[in-house]
């Protein structure tokens, strides 16, 4: 008896042991860890990306274009797009500014564009205008947002913030506070979702 046991039991053994091993390299390689697609590009300043809303589809909530249009975000479905949300009397928004207008320069074209939304009041917008022309040395597009609805319907509770969204509509992260976003990690990082496409 105990020889047909062990007959059959070593092949059921090494196929579970078999099927196992396939298990976890499925799970590897098809990310079943949790982990976003892009997160493991998050090196350095960028490893505090937050990924909660990785996935997302932001409603549709209008905001103004750079000739004061009636803007939404599913306007730039098709291109991935980091989206800013910044006002003038944020001293980190000042201070992150020019290394968004570094990055626009760098890496900005038809795959890729910063979109920086102002929060500032609507008799401010010449202003924040101006201010963001001047911190950018104009590579920036100026856009806004009234009594914060936008900030509002994508969950934003502080400013500076940075949301980056995929060319599906799809949010990928977003980043809460200052970062210098013309550095090694932050290039590295929107390069590989650029190629990514």
């Amino acid at each position: 008896m105990s020889r047909l046991i062990m007959r059959y039991l070593i092949p059921v053994m090494l196929l579970a042991s078999g099927a196992s091993i396939v298990y976890i390299l499925f799970s590897a390689a098809s990310n079943l860890d949790g982990q976003a697609p892009f997160q493991r590009y998050a090196k350095g300043s960028l490893e505090k990306l937050d990924f909660t809303f990785a996935g997302t589809v932001p409603e549709r909530t209008p905001f103004t274009g750079p000739e004061d249009q009636p803007l939404s975000l599913d306007r730039f479905k098709g291109q991935i797009i980091l989206v800013n949300f910044w006002a003038t009397w944020c001293a980190p928004c000042e201070r992150e500014m020019p290394s968004l207008g570094a990055l626009q320069t760098a890496l900005g074209g038809d795959a890729f564009q910063i979109i920086a939304v102002s929060v500032d009041d609507d008799e401010d917008r010449a202003y924040a205008r101006t201010q963001l022309s001047r911190w950018t040395g104009g590579t920036l597009d100026f856009y806004h947002t009234s009594e914060y609805a936008l900030t509002y319907a994508v969950g934003i509770r502080g400013f500076p913030t940075t949301i980056l969204y995929g060319a599906d509509g799809a949010e990928i992260a977003r980043f809460a506070g200052e970062l210098d976003w013309s550095s090694l990690e932050a290039v590295g990082f929107i390069r590989a979702v650029i190629e990514a496409g």
